[in-house]
C-alpha cells in the first residue's frame, strides 16, 4: 500500500497544495515552520478522521477560512482508493471512501495503516495515563474492529454513570438498581477490553524490546509492565468497593478507564532515570514495534512517517534507524529535516528510490 497522490484546500498553514510520491522514499526538507509536520499530519488525517496533533477540527482550518479538504489517492492490493476527509466549521466532519461517505468513523479505522514517530511522542512518558491508554488502544484499533467497538461502547456507558451519580448528588436520591445496570454493563465492556490488552502486550512487547536493541545497540535494560487493577480483581468487584467514593466523587474512579503502562529503564521509570537519547530510543523502539505489529495482524505494510527524525539523535543513530526500514521492508516511507544535504546522506546510504520535496 502506498500513497500517490495528495492534496490540500485551507489546511492548516496551506492555502492550496498537490504532491506527487514516490512509493518508497518520500523526504520533505526545509526551514521550520514552512509546513512539513502539518503535511505529514494530513497523511496521518487521512488514515485516522483527525490530526495527530490538534484533534480540534476547526483549528485545523487555515486562518481567515472556514473550511478544509484533504484529499488523497493511495494504491492498496493494486486497486485505486481515493479517500477525501472534509470539514466545514458548524457542520460535522465527512469521511468519503470512493465518493462514499462513511455513516461512522470507526468503519474506517484501520483501512489505511500508519504509524508516525515525532518529537511529540515525548507526551507518551512525561504526559498522564490517558496519553498512554491511547497509544494502546490505537495499536489495537487498527487491526481489531470488534475492541473499537467495544471501547466506544464502554466510554458511553461510562459517561451515562458519571452523569448519574452527578444526578444523585444535585437530587439528594439514590437508586443502587438502576446503578448496577452501568455497573454489569461496564464490568461486561470492561473485561473484553482488559483482556485484549493483556493478550495485545504480551505479544507486543517482546517486539519492542527486540526494536529498542536495534536501535540503541546497548545491552540496556527496558521494559513496559501494564498495569490494571482488573489485574487483581474483577471489575465488579472494583465498582462495588468504590461505591462510596464514586458518590464523593460523582464520578466513576475505577475501570479500565485508569489503567496504565510503566516504562522503565534499569528497573527505574525512563521519564526520571532515562537520558534524552534513551528517551527517544524508546519511544522510537515503541513506534516501530507497532509498525510491525500492525504489519502481523493487518497484513498490510503500514505507511510510516518520520516528523524531524533527527530530533535529539545524531547522524549515525538516524542512518542505522533507516537502515534497518531497508532491512525490513517498510513499505512507503515519509521523513522531514530541516537540512536536505543531511536528509539525502541519509536515504542514499541504503539504495533505495526517494525524492526529495524543498519546502
Amino acid at each position: 500500500m502506498h500513497l500517490k497522490r495528495l492534496s490540500l484546500v485551507n489546511y492548516k498553514s496551506f492555502e492550496s497544495k498537490t504532491l506527487e510520491f514516490n512509493p518508497v522514499i518520500n523526504c520533505l526538507v526545509g526551514e521550520n515552520g514552512v509546513g512539513k509536520t502539518n503535511i505529514l499530519d494530513a497523511i496521518y488525517h487521512l488514515s485516522f478522521g483527525k490530526s495527530y496533533f490538534n484533534p480540534v477540527s476547526t483549528q485545523n482550518i487555515k486562518h481567515g477560512t472556514d473550511f478544509f479538504v484533504i484529499e488523497g489517492e493511495f494504491e492498496k492490493e493494486d486497486k485505486n482508493e481515493k479517500i477525501v476527509c472534509s470539514f466545514k466549521k458548524g457542520l460535522k466532519k465527512v469521511i468519503k471512501r470512493n465518493g462514499k461517505a462513511y455513516g461512522r468513523f470507526s468503519n474506517h479505522i484501520g483501512f489505511l495503516p500508519l504509524v508516525i514517530i515525532s518529537p511529540a511522542d515525548r507526551d507518551l512518558i512525561i504526559e498522564g495515563s490517558d496519553t498512554r491508554r491511547k497509544f494502546i488502544d490505537g495499536v489495537i484499533s487498527q487491526s481489531d474492529k470488534d475492541y473499537l467497538q467495544t471501547l466506544i461502547e464502554y466510554n458511553k456507558v461510562l459517561a451515562q454513570r458519571n452523569s448519574l451519580l452527578k444526578y444523585f448528588v444535585a437530587n439528594t436520591t439514590f437508586s443502587g438498581d438502576t446503578l448496577s445496570i452501568y455497573n454489569q454493563q461496564l464490568h461486561e465492556k470492561g473485561s473484553i477490553i482488559h483482556r485484549k490488552r493483556q493478550q495485545f502486550l504480551e505479544d507486543f512487547i517482546p517486539i519492542f524490546k527486540e526494536q529498542y536493541q536495534n536501535i540503541s545497540e546497548k545491552e540496556e535494560y527496558i521494559n513496559l509492565k501494564y498495569d490494571s487493577k482488573l489485574s487483581e480483581n474483577t471489575l465488579m468487584e472494583l465498582l462495588e468497593t468504590a461505591l462510596e467514593k464514586d458518590r464523593i466523587l460523582q464520578y466513576t474512579s475505577v475501570g479500565i478507564h485508569k489503567d496504565d503502562l510503566d516504562f522503565s529503564i534499569a528497573g527505574h521509570p525512563i521519564k526520571k532515570f532515562g537520558s534524552q537519547g534513551q528517551q527517544k530510543s524508546f519511544l522510537i523502539a515503541l513506534k516501530l514495534a507497532q509498525f510491525h505489529f500492525i504489519k502481523a495482524q493487518s497484513k498490510t505494510t503500514p505507511i510510516l512517517l518520520m516528523d524531524d527524525i533527527f530530533d535529539k539523535l545524531d547522524e549515525r543513530r538516524v542512518s542505522h534507524i533507516v537502515s534497518l526500514v531497508e532491512k525490513e521492508h517498510f513499505g512507503q516511507l515519509f521523513i522531514s529535516d530541516t537540512h536536505v544535504d543531511r536528509t539525502e546522506k541519509v536515504v542514499k546510504s541504503i539504495h533505495q528510490d526517494y525524492k526529495i520535496f524543498t519546502l
